[in-house]
């Protein structure tokens, strides 16, 4: 299976530990596409459909989904979790997702 970054794929997320994010939900690939070609992991940031305005929560609405990108729950995770794929962040979505990465993590 091809994934791409920026793409919302649906995982089972479980077993967990702690504060982990559980269950089976959606998430968006955040490892680049040269990575996801040839690892067996990728790295995901979860999404929940219940959030504050943290910093690192990024809203947003599709179709089929309408939540929050919590990037302060970043983890690697073997592909075969994923069950199925949901579709593509906008452009938009993107840059804020880049935004926040940034500024959490870089600066």
């Amino acid at each position: 299976m091809e994934i791409s970054q920026y793409e919302i794929v649906l995982l089972n997320l479980e077993p967990t530990i702690g504060c982990e994010m559980k269950k089976t939900r959606p998430c968006v690939v955040l490892s680049p596409n040269e990575m996801n070609k040839y690892l067996q992991t990728i790295v995901i940031a979860p999404l929940t459909s219940s959030s504050k305005p943290y910093p690192t929560r990024i809203e947003i609405t599709q179709k089929v989904i309408k939540g929050w990108i919590v990037l302060d729950q970043i983890r690697t995770v073997d592909r075969i979790r994923i069950i199925k794929s949901l579709g593509y962040l906008t452009e938009k979505e993107t840059n804020n997702v880049k935004n926040v990465i940034k500024e959490t993590y870089v600066d």
